[in-house]
C-alpha cells in the first residue's frame, strides 16, 4: 500500500493556533491531487488543504474540532488504490464504511434508521454541556454529519439550552448548565481559534507597551472633492475608490516625517523599517477581525492601493486570506467609525508594531473657519483621527507631528 500523509501548512509563523474545522471528504472517497480535503482554521485565516496526490482517503488522523500544528500529519491517502469511481461511489452512499480513526461503524445501521453521525470533539462537548439529544438534530455536513454550527442552530432554535432532550419522551429532563454560582443561568460559546488569538495578543500587547493616544480632526472636504471627481474613472478599471486609500498614502507621508512610527522596539536597539506594510483592520462580523496588510505602500500610487485594498477586503470577507496576506505588517489602521463611534481609545497596538492608527465616523459638524481675514461658522465633513503609540519608542512630539503631516496632506490634497 502506498500511502501519502496529508499535513498541516508548515508556512505558518511560530506560535500560530490550528484547528481541523470540517472534513470535506471521508474514508473510502477518490480525491485527486490539489483538490480541496480539509478545511483548516488558524487563529487568522481559514483555508483549504488540498491533496498531495490521486487516490483514496484512507483515514482521518486528526478529527474535527482538534487543535493540530503545523507539518503535523492529519490524515492518509492511499495513492495506489485501484478502486474504480463506480466502488467509490458505493462507499460513499452505501449501508457501511469504517471510520479508521474511531472505529466505528458509519452508514444506516442505527436503530432509527438515520446515519449514525461520528461527532467530531466539539460537538460532542457541545452536545454534552447543553444537554442536546444529536439523532434530533438535522447535519448539514457530508452524508449528515452534524457539525457544531448544526447544534449551535438547534439550541436556538429549540428556546432553551438542552432543549432537546427536556423534550424527549425518552430522556430526563436537565437543567440548564450554569456559568456563576447562584440563580443566574446562560449559555457557552466555545471560543474560535481566531477569538483566543485575538484575545491573547490584545493582553500581551497592553502588558508589553505602554498605550498613549493623541487625538486630532480631520476635515474630509479636499479628499471627499477628488474621490467624487476620480471614483468613476477609477470604477472603470475595475477598482472603488475608497477613503481608506488615501489614508494609506497619507501614512506614507507622515512615515517620512516621522520614520520611527514605521518600527519595532528591541532591548537595545529600535529597528526602522524602509518598507511601509500597513495593515487594515477589516471586521468578520461575530467571527471577530483578521487585518490583511497591503505591503510596499510607499512604492504605489493611489490606483494601485485602492486595487489591492479591493483585493484583500474581498478575500478577507469571503475567508479566502492565506498566511502570507496578514504577516510582515509595519502598522496597522483601525477605521472603527464605519461602525459608528467618533473616538476609540486605546486603540490596541498590533505587536510588535509601534503605533496604530484610528479612524473614527465621518459627519457633517460646524467648524469655525477662517475666510479672508475673517471667522466664519462652515458645514463640513469632519472625523476624529488617533494614533496610539508605544511610549518606549515614540514620544509626544512625534506622535504629534506624525499626526499633524497626516492630516495636513488630506486636506491639502490637489484637486
Amino acid at each position: 500500500m502506498d500511502l501519502i500523509e496529508i499535513t498541516t501548512p508548515t508556512d505558518s509563523e511560530e506560535g500560530t493556533t490550528m484547528k481541523i474545522q470540517n472534513w470535506l471528504k471521508k474514508p473510502g472517497d477518490r480525491v485527486v491531487k490539489d483538490e480541496p480535503v480539509v478545511e483548516l482554521e488558524t487563529d487568522k485565516v481559514t483555508m483549504e488543504v488540498e491533496a498531495p496526490s490521486d487516490g483514496v482517503l484512507e483515514s482521518i488522523v486528526m478529527d474535527s474540532g482538534e487543535d493540530v500544528r503545523p507539518g503535523m500529519v492529519i490524515g492518509r491517502i492511499n495513492a495506489a488504490a485501484s478502486t474504480s469511481s463506480k466502488d467509490a461511489g458505493e462507499k460513499s452512499t452505501g449501508t457501511n464504511y469504517v471510520d479508521p480513526k474511531k472505529n466505528t461503524s458509519v452508514g444506516k445501521g442505527s436503530s432509527k434508521g438515520r446515519i449514525n453521525k461520528a461527532l467530531s470533539p466539539s460537538v460532542r462537548r457541545f452536545v454534552a454541556e447543553h444537554a442536546i439529544d444529536p439523532d434530533l438534530v438535522s447535519g448539514t455536513g457530508r452524508d449528515g454529519r452534524l457539525t457544531l454550527n448544526d447544534v449551535k442552530e438547534y439550541a436556538k432554535k429549540t428556546g432553551s439550552v438542552g432543549g432537546a432532550a427536556a423534550r424527549s419522551p425518552a430522556s430526563t429532563p436537565k437543567t440548564a448548565p450554569t456559568l456563576a454560582k447562584g440563580p443566574l443561568q446562560g449559555r457557552r460559546i466555545e471560543h474560535s481559534a481566531m477569538r483566543r488569538s485575538i484575545a491573547d495578543h490584545m493582553s500581551s500587547s497592553v502588558a508589553t507597551a505602554p498605550h498613549v493616544t493623541a487625538v486630532f480632526e480631520l476635515d474630509f472636504t479636499a479628499i471627499a472633492t477628488h474621490r467624487a471627481a476620480h471614483k468613476q474613472d477609477f470604477a472603470a478599471r475595475g477598482t472603488k475608490l475608497t477613503y481608506t486609500a488615501y489614508f494609506l498614502q497619507a501614512c506614507v507621508e507622515a512615515m517620512r516625517e516621522v520614520p520611527e512610527v514605521n518600527s519595532r522596539w528591541y532591548d537595545d536597539a529600535i529597528e526602522i523599517f524602509s518598507d511601509v506594510n500597513i495593515g487594515v483592520g477589516t471586521a468578520l462580523g461575530d467571527k471577530g477581525l483578521i487585518v490583511p496588510v497591503i505591503n510596499g505602500v510607499q512604492s504605489m500610487d493611489l490606483f494601485d492601493i485602492a486595487s489591492a485594498l479591493q483585493e484583500k477586503t474581498e478575500l478577507a470577507r469571503n475567508g479566502k486570506l492565506q498566511p502570507a496576506d496578514v504577516r510582515g505588517g509595519t502598522f496597522t489602521i483601525s477605521n472603527h467609525g464605519v461602525s459608528g463611534s467618533l473616538v476609540a481609545t486605546p486603540i490596541i497596538i498590533n505587536q510588535p508594531q509601534s503605533a496604530i492608527l484610528g479612524v473614527g465616523k465621518l459627519e457633517k459638524r460646524v467648524v469655525v473657519k477662517t475666510v479672508d481675514g475673517q471667522d466664519v461658522m462652515a458645514i463640513r465633513p469632519m472625523a476624529y483621527v488617533s494614533l496610539t503609540i508605544d511610549h518606549r519608542v515614540l514620544d509626544g512630539s512625534q506622535t504629534n507631528s506624525w499626526l499633524s503631516t497626516f492630516v495636513s496632506t488630506l486636506e491639502n490634497w490637489p484637486a
